[in-house]
């Protein structure tokens, strides 16, 4: 996605006061977008009267005034960055269509050719973090479509509107004193430092404190510039990334896998972590009918419930979940990182006949399950762990497949 940054109207009558007290002065609000619905919490006194508490507070963390102030000049709260923070699509695409996109043919292409065109660089990077080449390209890709989206918000912006806003203060607090200090060291100049929304930045969109903990300087440049267009110290740093979190070089992430008849779904859980022997006893083999490989301790996950692939995953796995900790996008990274290796896609069908819930609609289903006694820990619309294992409970005394997953047709069993 492209992040586009939106003029805001800020409400008038800043009082000279109130600029005499800023250390900044008064900052000028871009002009307002006609006819646009959105609206900034608070006005402009606010948001310099917030700015002012913080420049305090970062000065005492060891941020210069130089370099607070040059970072700050003109900055002002994003309405476009707000109407993102609140967005929460009512309608969720079901995995198979994530997937569809996220390791398309012509993403398996690029992926392709940019491992061609990169390859002395990569097998460097490949030997200095001992991290497999395929597994950074696909992050590279899944990220940023191998640098063509990289995000175009300034980062102090984008954070300073977050930490405004209030709503997740203390996190937007730290990333932006992590930002100025990439400024302080001399990384990036305000101008360079642009990206999502969110505060993600670069071709591997690293937010501010992974960028302290893990970027490098791969080029040898004196600067750990994941914002230029050659994405060298990009990749590089995801690598980096990846190593920290303990990735296993030569490993992978998983496998489709076929199960015996009678299979117990319950156990299809990504907690339920077990040696290969273990499932290998239980009748688990590769898709093609081979042994299981043994990579360490192994879980069984069905993503799309009983009726789609099911996937044996090892440590990897987890590991890609330390870049973004949704299922669906490990098994992308994996799965687009297997494709640009020279895998072919996966051999069981998706239940593409499924019709995904809606937010209402999952509320709903966790509503009527905790009704029943099957705690789902709350309704947000959201699937997570406790509102699988509430389906689960409640598949199993209806006689259902306990896959966990979550249908139509569940939903109308329990109304």
């Amino acid at each position: 996605m492209r992040y586009w940054s939106v003029g805001v109207f800020l409400l008038a009558g800043l009082t000279a006061a109130c600029a005499a007290s800023s250390p900044l002065g008064p900052t000028s609000a871009p002009p307002a977008r006609m006819g646009s619905d959105l609206t900034i919490p608070g006005d402009l006194a606010g948001f310099i009267t917030w700015r002012d508490g913080f420049r305090s507070r970062a000065l005492d963390r060891g941020i210069r005034a130089d370099v607070f102030d040059a970072a700050f000049r003109g900055v002002t709260p994003n309405a476009e960055v707000l109407r993102l923070d609140g967005r929460q699509a009512e309608f969720v695409k079901p995995i198979w269509e994530y997937l569809d996109s996220a390791v398309s043919a012509e993403r398996v292409t690029t992926g392709r050719r940019q491992a061609a065109a990169r390859a002395e660089t990569l097998r460097a990077i490949e030997s200095r973090f001992g991290v497999d080449a395929p597994a950074v390209l696909a992050i590279w890709g899944m990220e940023t479509n191998f640098g063509s989206f990289r995000g175009d918000i300034p980062v102090i912006e984008s954070l300073a509107t977050l930490a405004y806003q209030g709503r997740r203060r203390s996190w937007a607090e730290d990333e932006l004193i992590a930002a100025l200090r990439i400024l302080q060291a001399g990384d990036a100049t305000p101008s360079e430092m642009r990206g999502s929304w969110a505060g993600a930045m670069g071709h591997t969109q690293f937010i501010p404190t992974s960028f302290l903990a893990h970027a490098v300087d791969f080029t040898g440049d004196g600067r750990r510039n994941v914002w230029a267009d050659d994405p060298t110290d990009a990749l590089a740093s995801a690598a980096n990334y990846l190593r920290a979190h303990g990735w296993q070089y030569g490993r992978p992430w998983g496998v489709e896998v076929r199960l015996p008849q009678g299979f117990n779904f319950a156990e299809a859980d990504q907690g339920n972590r077990r040696p290969v022997g273990y499932w290998r006893a239980k009748g688990v083999t590769t898709i093609d009918g081979g042994t299981l490989p043994d990579h360490g301790e192994a879980a069984i996950i069905a993503p799309a419930g009983s009726r789609g692939p099911v996937f044996a995953v090892y440590h990897n796995f987890r590991v890609i979940k330390r870049y973004n900790n949704a299922t669906s996008y490990a098994l992308g990274v994996g799965h687009l990182a297997d494709r640009i290796a020279g895998a072919g896609p996966f051999r069981t069908a998706w239940p593409r006949g499924e019709r995904t819930l809606s937010r209402t609609e999952t509320s709903e289903l966790q509503e009527r399950l905790t009704a029943r006694g099957f705690d789902t820990g709350g309704a947000d619309g959201i699937i997570g762990p406790n509102t699988v294992a509430a389906i689960r409970a409640f598949q199993s005394t209806q006689g259902m497949v306990p896959d966990g997953f979550a249908t139509s047709a569940l939903l109308a069993r329990l109304r």
